[in-house]
């Protein structure tokens, strides 16, 4: 029965804590395979991060006095500490951009009841106590028809706190749990926390700007290939296109091109852009155009040699990294010699010497 002496309430809840924390505990891993299931596969969501903890019993205790104890006790109501810990559970999810936290938000709601949504992104320096921002936090519980399941049955008496945070955002809450005494701060040293906060929520914006620019970039890229393969397209003259400003290779340039060979390879970002750097060493002058063209012309023949090699050396594969590099040679031996180690020229040369 609820009371109002809080030692006892106090011992009750510990003799709870302690003999739940093995369902505590197994409730936790299944909420975190249960939310990795949901956001995980989803490729318009990037999340680098899902993890989870169970709230210590004697912080729960502390949360309790601070936040509730002295109004039920002055308004004469009799309670229990365990009903007023919504995050005895906690997850939290780390997205890499501000706008996915919706995202992730709108997918938990597919499996869970929403009790209580805290919007803390728009809670920027509101009062002097309070610095920065934290995320979007759910209280949540498995919604009715997931709690009727049977394979579901230890989770069904459970809630859990989510928190769902930007990379950004989760580095400031770290930062922040570090400052001490941040209710005394005189009000010049706050101002300088603030200003700090704005700059990390800023940071999170333009990181989010620079990803939709990429990809606009990305979209925007010339298609050499379709023009080329057109049975109208006609060769870049001298002076044309090729030399035009913004016609050199880049990233970008690239991945429009690579795909159109490869259809099905995923080029990744970072090994992109160190191939690029690779072949602007190899020919610093190289076009968008002239890159095309290149491999255009020779892709045939190295695809010839790939099925021999793998043939003969089953344990190594041509990725479409070293199908290029081999077209690259094959286009031009002297210019890009440096793109091939020589053994791999030397048996590159010799079956070119053999072929049809």
């Amino acid at each position: 029965m609820p009371s109002l002496d809080f030692d006892l309430e106090k011992s009750r809840f510990h003799a709870f804590y302690g003999q739940n924390l093995p369902l505590l505990k197994n409730a936790l891993e299944s909420f975190i395979a249960l939310l990795t299931d949901l956001v995980a596969p989803s490729a318009a969501m990037d999340v680098t991060k899902i993890e989870g903890r169970i709230k210590d019993a004697d912080e729960c205790v502390r949360k309790f006095s601070r936040k509730y104890r002295a109004a039920l006790e002055d308004s004469g109501t009799p309670y229990e500490i365990r009903p007023y810990i919504t995050d005895l559970i906690g997850l939290r999810v780390v997205c890499l951009y501000e706008d996915e936290l919706e995202k992730v938000a709108y997918a938990v709601k597919s499996q869970f009841e929403v009790i209580e949504v805290t919007d803390k992104v728009s809670a920027v320096e509101g009062t002097e106590s309070a610095f920065g921002y934290k995320g979007l936090h759910l209280d949540l519980r498995l919604d009715a028809a997931h709690r009727a399941l049977p394979s579901h049955a230890l989770l069904a008496p459970f809630a859990f706190e989510l928190q769902i945070r930007t990379i950004i955002q989760d580095s400031w809450s770290v930062l922040d749990h570090k400052i001490k005494y941040k209710k005394a701060i005189p009000g010049p040293l706050k101002r300088r926390i603030n200003v700090l906060a704005a700059l990390f929520e800023l940071a999170d914006r333009e990181f989010r700007h620079i990803r939709d620019a990429t990809e606009a970039e990305l979209r925007l890229a010339p298609d050499e290939t379709v023009a080329q393969d057109s049975p109208h397209a006609t060769s870049t003259p001298p002076g044309g296109q090729d030399s035009a400003p913004g016609s050199g290779l880049n990233a970008f340039t690239f991945l429009k091109i690579a795909t159109h060979f490869f259809k099905d390879f995923e080029f990744e970002p970072h090994k992109v852009d160190m191939f690029v750097d690779d072949i602007h060493t190899w020919s610093p002058d190289i076009t968008r155009a002239r890159f095309n063209s290149l491999l255009r012309q020779t892709i045939g023949i190295v695809k010839r040699y790939k099925q021999h090699h793998e043939e003969q050396h089953p344990s190594s594969q041509l990725n479409p990294y070293t199908v290029i590099r081999h077209c690259l040679y094959l286009g031009n031996k002297e210019v890009y010699a440096r793109a091939l180690r020589k053994a791999s020229r030397d048996a590159f040369d010799a079956w070119l010497a053999t072929a049809d």
